[in-house]
């Protein structure tokens, strides 16, 4: 095959969903009966790091299958080690070693499910996995969670590149989303492009309704059985919704509906459309526009189910072309929007690497497929030149409709590629309320408040040798996005007396006496500073 062609066929589709040809009330009682054996076996996330041990664990992390293997090699009497040979690594277990491992759903049970596959009757007959099932465990602004997610087998397990239709689990850009998203309890929820479900169920836990939407009837159907796998009982009280699940693209299914929290890990990737159909598209990452269209759009049409007060939050990718700034071109999508925005880009990488990135996420290797990986590699760059894009930033896009029809007050476009602390969604919770307690607020108003600094606040001085006063000091914060500030010495004075004891405008007139200025001067000084400060989260309202 020719270095500039790539193969005409196709992975085949994947099996049926999980649970696909059962009732709804049957599948609801299969669910809860796997559940209670999967938690029996120890096939939780600490049971699997137990059985692998941490080097084979590691591995796995990164996608190496061989240690782990070997760790289970022979441990089919082991509940949680034949689990993950079976649903992580893709491997055969005999039909007896299931039964065993999921005591009332047996073998049979899980056949009937639709999560295995067994060459016959026998008890010493092989069982295969035809899904992922693995554990999650997670922490949002809600508290954490444990639950198990099916997907589509991977590529770790088939050893072949995937079908367009995949389902992915829940990979790090659906962990991030979870952990960012704010979790204040709210009436409707709406999750735009769920794949397997797993915004859904974050969603489930604090609000009163939530529509889930995929564009792929197979990826509605694994979210519908993880829902069921995933819902206690009504009297544990976690959830606090039903999970509705709609098939369409984007925002038609929900066209003229009004929902308070809107998350989305839509098919941002930005894929080559001039290819002649020689690459393969992916449901779940390729959105079929051109560039950055599809994040584009949905951050200028969100705004229209939106309810007043409402938030959306999404990840997605965008274009730095040659001579316009990222942030200007993101900007702009803000402005055509009219809502309050808030856009962190945490990653930039270069062409090259971000053509890498997504030939192997659909597992094509230059090892394995040579002339695809070549194939599919010209074309990336290719498209990228018609639009003279000298690199492509990741972050997160945070939105919300002001409230009674108001001018948004709001427009923040940053950079942060450094550690956070996550869960973050608690942290942009308080920091758009603090926009929001600021913007009510002139000067004035400010200096008449008290506030107290944060907990996580520390400050760092750095000296000269012999010197008296510091030449830099450093106000960092431990929670949040872990900023770190310069402060001049007033703020630094400032701070480290802000304990909820005198108004800002007091202080600022002690620490102008102090050192002999004017204090409307330095008011003038400090003030902006101030607000900086109570924005990010090193100050609050003394309580």
């Amino acid at each position: 095959m020719p270095a500039d062609a790539a193969p005409t066929s196709s992975p085949p589709a994947g099996p049926t969903p999980p649970g696909a040809g059962l009732a709804p009330a049957d599948l609801a009682a299969a669910a809860a009966t796997l559940r209670d054996d999967l938690a029996e076996a120890g096939f939780t996330v600490d049971g699997v790091e137990r059985v692998l041990g941490p080097v084979a664990a590691a591995a796995l992390h990164r996608e190496q299958a061989v240690p782990a293997r070997r760790a289970l090699r022979d441990r089919h009497g082991d509940p949680a080690a034949a689990l993950a040979t079976l649903f992580l690594l893709g491997g055969e277990i005999p039909r007896r070693a299931l039964d065993a491992a999921l005591a009332r759903t047996g073998s049979d049970g899980a056949h009937r499910l639709g999560i295995v596959e067994a060459a016959g009757a026998g008890d010493d007959d092989a069982v295969r996995a035809v899904v992922d099932l693995r554990p999650y465990a997670a922490s949002d602004a809600a508290g954490p969670v444990t639950w198990w997610l099916s997907s589509d087998l991977g590529e770790l397990a088939t050893g072949r590149r995937l079908a367009p239709d995949h389902v992915l689990g829940a990979g790090g850009a659906s962990l991030t989303l979870a952990q960012v998203t704010v979790r204040t309890p709210v009436g409707r929820v709406l999750d735009l492009g769920t794949g397997c479900g797993i915004q859904a169920l974050h969603a489930a836990r604090h609000s009163r309704a939530v529509v889930a939407t995929d564009i792929s009837r197979r990826a509605l159907g694994f979210a519908a059985f993880n829902a069921a796998l995933d819902a206690p009982a009504p009297a544990d009280g976690e959830h606090g919704a039903a999970i509705e699940l709609r098939e369409g693209s984007m925002l038609e299914p929900v066209a003229g509906e009004r929902f308070d929290l809107v998350v989305s890990n839509p098919p941002f990737v930005i894929t080559p459309r001039a290819a002649g159909g020689a690459l393969p598209e992916y449901e779940y990452r390729d959105g079929g526009r051109a560039g950055d269209d599809v994040v584009r759009d949905l951050v200028t049409g969100v705004g229209a189910v939106l309810a007043p007060g409402g938030v959306a939050q999404l990840l997605g990718n965008w274009e730095h072309r040659r001579g316009v700034p990222w942030d200007e071109r993101v900007g702009a999508w803000l402005d055509e929007a009219g809502l309050d925005g808030w856009v962190v880009q945490r990653e930039v990488q270069d062409p090259t690497q971000y053509a890498e990135t997504w030939i192997r996420d659909g597992g094509t290797t230059p090892e394995r497929e040579p002339d695809a990986w070549a194939a599919a590699y010209g074309a990336w760059l290719d498209d990228f030149a018609t639009r003279d894009v000298e690199g492509v930033g990741f972050g997160i896009v945070t939105l919300r409709r002001p409230l009674d029809g108001g001018r948004p007050t709001l427009r923040r476009l940053e950079e942060h590629t450094g550690s956070v602390r996550q869960p973050l969604g608690g942290h942009l919770a308080a920091s758009l309320a603090a926009h929001d307690w600021l913007a009510a607020r002139d000067d004035a108003a400010l200096a008449a408040e008290r506030l107290a600094v944060a907990a996580d606040v520390t400050e760092e001085r750095f000296h000269a040798p012999g010197a008296p006063d510091p030449r830099v000091v450093l106000l960092r914060q431990g929670d949040g996005l872990g900023r770190a500030v310069q402060a001049s010495t007033g703020l630094a004075a400032l701070v480290g007396a802000s304990d909820g004891e005198l108004t800002v405008g007091q202080l600022v007139g002690a620490i102008a006496a102090l050192f002999e200025v004017p204090a409307d001067d330095l008011a003038g000084d400090l003030l902006p500073a101030v607000r900086g400060l109570v924005r990010d989260g090193f100050l609050a309202p003394a309580p």
